[in-house]
């Protein structure tokens, strides 16, 4: 059971307790299903559950690479003394690269005005900078495209000749990896494969093809080449529909009952009525909003785990409480509230949140606001995959 503070009675009124263990379960089992080494996402402070922390773990369960957007991100990681292979791809072209690149992040360029500013930084930096080229495959929402392809490919060559970057990689993001037979699949190995051949009669040797991400690395074995990209699936939600890879959801988010009040039956409660009870009931406060994760998108449709049992949230999310219909349970203030957690006792998941908000499980994890703090439990195992690469 999540207890929440660990049973300390001045702990936060809600927390997010991320299990490390999990995660790195979660890791050995990704790096078992591939021949290709295995890249970490750790961008949007891993998804919510915190950048070190994740970062470490997935590092020492047999992650040969870390994968972040921004250069916030990958000189946090630097910072901090994280030292293993690390990708940063989400930039403006104006950036100052001299940085990042200082400290051996690996940068992605999608475009020619990237790849210059990219070069413009190792010239200051008076280093090589490593880049992996990116192509749209199909997804058209960053990448060059057929037209722009050669030219940036003969201006990676050009740089190289220079010394200012080695092109160390060519990658592509994938549109429809979590669609089960989707034929845009093959198309993207198409496009992808075509573009490689483009860049190696250009001059370049990449070392690196990457393209799968958590769904592909699942079940997509022939996307797979030289680097996976595991996200959502470190966290252990599922990538794809229907089928189980024996992932272990790592975050439980809880809170405690600060109120209840026993109230009859017809009771309007929030704006306008929007909920009234059916019959005489009690209502639970319970001290999280929007502000801390719950989206106020699932009004009408959230539910929590109190007492044993699934109970419906009565009226809106506010910015920093619900309040709960818990009907006859014998609930009392301080009592255990579960927002999502593994599922495993009945409690909703992040799964369940994201379809009553209608998103994605990445929304409801990275919507989990700062003032929540989050709790680690350790990793409880010393196995090893023996493909790691420890830093820090």
């Amino acid at each position: 059971m999540i207890e929440l503070g660990g049973g300390d009675p001045s702990a936060p009124l809600a927390e997010a307790v991320v299990d490390l263990d999990a995660i790195a379960q979660n890791t050995r089992l990704l790096a078992g299903r591939t021949g290709a080494a295995l890249l970490a996402v750790v961008k949007a402070d891993a998804f919510g559950h915190g950048l070190l922390p994740v970062a470490r773990t997935v590092l020492a369960a047999g992650a040969g690479w870390l994968g972040v957007t921004s250069r916030a991100e990958a000189m946090a990681l630097r910072d901090a003394g994280v030292t293993a292979p690390l990708l940063s791809w989400l930039h403006a072209p104006d950036e100052d690269f001299a940085p990042v690149v200082a400290a051996g992040v690996d940068l992605s360029a999608a475009s020619t005005p990237h790849l210059a500013g990219i070069a413009a930084g190792a010239r200051r930096a008076r280093t090589r900078a490593n880049v992996h080229l990116k192509v749209d495959t199909g997804l058209a929402r960053n990448g060059a495209g057929d037209g722009d392809w050669p030219e940036l490919v003969r201006r990676a060559r050009a740089f190289e000749t220079a010394g200012l970057l080695r092109v160390r990689g060519v990658w592509s993001h994938l549109a429809t990896a979590e669609v089960p037979g989707d034929r845009g699949v093959a198309e993207q190995l198409r496009r992808l494969e075509r573009a490689l051949a483009l860049a190696r009669a250009g001059g370049l040797a990449p070392d690196l093809v990457h393209l799968a991400n958590s769904a592909a690395l699942v079940g997509l074995p022939r996307t797979h080449f030289d680097l996976v990209r595991a996200g959502i699936a470190l966290y252990g939600v599922e990538p794809l529909p229907g089928q189980a890879a024996g992932l272990r959801p790592a975050m439980t988010l809880c809170s405690r009952v600060i109120l209840t009040r026993r109230v009859p039956a017809g009771t309007g409660v929030s704006y306008g009525h929007d909920y009234v009870t059916r019959a005489a009931s009690t209502l639970a406060l319970v001290p999280l909003g929007f502000a801390d994760g719950v989206p106020r998108a699932a009004t009408g449709r959230g539910r929590v785990w109190i007492a044993g049992r699934q109970c419906p949230i009565a009226g809106r999310v506010t910015m920093d409480q619900i309040v709960v219909d818990v009907g006859d349970l014998p609930v009392r203030t301080g009592d255990e509230v579960l927002l999502f957690g593994s599922g495993d006792r009945g409690e909703p998941t992040v799964g369940d949140w994201a379809r009553w908000a209608g998103t994605n499980p990445h929304e409801i994890f990275t919507g989990v606001g700062a003032r929540v703090p989050r709790r680690y439990l350790p990793v409880r195992t010393a196995r090893r995959s023996g493909r790691e690469r420890v830093s820090a």
